[in-house]
C-alpha cells in the first residue's frame, strides 16, 4: 500500500510485514491488523483525535458492534464519557473514497442505537463534524472537529 498524504498531521506507526501482509498496530485494540488505506486513515485520525483534541484514549474504541435493523454491523470509532455512554462516533473511508450522503446515512444508520451527540466523517481529506439536537430532531455542522475537554467541560489531561 502506498501511503497518501493526508490533510491531518501525520503520525508515525508500528507497521510489520507479514506472510498474510503489511499490519499495523492499533493502540485502541491492542493489536495488528490489515493496513487498509481506510485502516490508515483510522490510526492517523485517533492519533490527532488524542493530540490535538485531548480525546483519552481509555475512552475511545475501534471496531464496536453495533446492531442495526437486525443485522450486526461495526461502527469505526466511539468516544465515550466517563459514564460509558457513547458521545462521538467517527466513521472513515480511504482518501479515495469521496464522502457522500451515503456516508452520512451509513453513521446516522450506527446512531440510532448508539444515540451519540457528536457524528464525524473523514476520509483523511476532508473531515465534517455535525452535532445532534435530540429535543427539536435536527443536526448541524460545526467547524473542525470540537476538543473533547470542550464537549466535557473537563480541562485536564488526564
Amino acid at each position: 500500500m502506498s501511503i497518501v498524504p493526508l490533510n491531518i498531521p501525520y503520525t508515525p506507526l508500528k507497521v510489520q510485514s507479514t506472510d498474510a501482509g503489511t499490519k499495523v498496530y492499533d493502540p485502541l485494540r491492542d493489536k495488528l491488523v490489515a493496513l487498509t488505506p481506510e485502516e490508515y486513515v483510522r490510526q492517523q485520525f485517533t492519533a490527532w483525535m488524542r493530540k490535538e483534541y485531548h480525546y483519552p484514549a481509555s475512552l475511545m474504541a475501534n471496531e464496536i458492534g453495533v446492531e442495526v435493523n437486525g443485522m450486526k454491523k461495526r461502527c469505526d470509532t466511539v468516544v465515550f464519557n466517563r459514564d460509558g455512554s457513547p458521545m462521538v462516533i467517527v466513521e472513515y473511508k480511504a482518501p479515495d473514497v469521496k464522502i457522500t450522503q451515503d456516508t452520512f446515512d451509513q453513521i446516522v444508520r450506527y446512531n440510532m442505537t448508539l444515540r451519540a451527540r457528536y457524528l464525524i466523517v473523514s476520509n483523511g481529506m476532508n473531515h465534517y463534524c455535525c452535532v445532534i439536537d435530540y429535543d427539536n430532531n435536527t443536526y448541524h455542522f460545526v467547524p473542525g472537529i470540537p476538543d473533547y475537554r470542550e464537549l466535557t467541560g473537563a480541562f485536564s489531561d488526564n
